[in-house]
């Protein structure tokens, strides 16, 4: 199905595919219970909320779907994204400070910094599987087509 003769996703596409599907799950309950939080975080102009829902589910899908079929450019792409969450960290630790303004309530801003600490936690783990195993956790990319 995905080009290769183990079509069973391995340790470094479960974790990526589990954390992908909860953050569009994240995406869905923060529209479904605090609209508000949303549309300011994102500055997004009136009417315009279900349009970026459904631009970032698309992304979101093709990120999963790059993954389960092992494409090298989103593995590149969710490496150097999960290592860059040390980041978001940071910049949620400067606004809960005070030293930056709150994109959002407070909660808003926690759970950003959550969200950084797993996808830097994601990164180091991509990183240590590319090294051990390569691209996917596979060495051989000839049969690949992404």
């Amino acid at each position: 199905m995905f080009g290769y003769s183990n079509d069973t996703p391995n340790r470094t596409q479960t974790p990526v595919v589990g954390f992908l599907a909860l953050a569009w799950l994240s995406l869905i309950v923060i529209v479904v219970i605090a609209p508000e939080t949303y549309d300011e975080v994102l500055r997004l102009p009136p009417g315009v909320r279900l349009a970026s829902l459904a631009a970032l589910s698309a992304f979101i899908a093709v990120m999963i779907l790059g993954v389960l079929k092992r494409w090298r450019w989103v593995f590149w792409l969710l490496l150097v994204a999960n290592l860059a969450g040390v980041l978001r960290v940071a910049g949620s630790a400067l606004e809960l400070v005070g030293v930056l303004p709150l994109p959002g309530p407070t909660w808003y801003v926690e759970f950003q910094a959550l969200i950084g600490v797993v996808q830097f936690i994601l990164g180091l783990m991509m990183l240590a599987d590319y090294r051990r195993a390569g691209i996917w956790g596979f060495r051989s990319m000839s049969r690949h087509s992404g």
